[in-house]
């Protein structure tokens, strides 16, 4: 969810569709498990509900849409190094092969 929120804030069905695309379809988040799980990042200050909206004629008032916070990013960016090491020791290990330059 942190990585939708990455590269511009969303309101929640666009988190939803960004999910499915990033993951190929392998994950497909429901409407009740995206706001409870908005609501944790939020309480946790991850992310948070954000000031700009698109221009009215591209937006629906009704929507909410969500940023992520500097401790979010971070937090995004801790856990895309740990992903990385995690890859490369794998690669090492020739647990899977290295991708080619």
């Amino acid at each position: 969810m942190l990585l939708a929120l990455a590269d511009s804030d969303r309101h929640g069905y666009a988190i939803i569709r960004e999910v499915a695309t990033r993951t190929d379809g392998v994950i497909r988040l429901r409407s009740g498990t995206l706001y409870t799980l908005l609501q944790r990042l939020m309480a946790s200050d991850l992310i948070a509900e954000a000031d700009q909206r698109p221009d009215a004629e591209d937006d629906d008032e009704r929507r909410r849409y969500y940023t992520l916070t500097p401790f979010g990013r971070a937090v995004l960016a801790a856990e895309a190094r740990r992903l990385e090491s995690a890859l490369g020791e794998a690669r090492r290990k020739h647990v899977i092969g290295r991708t080619k330059a």
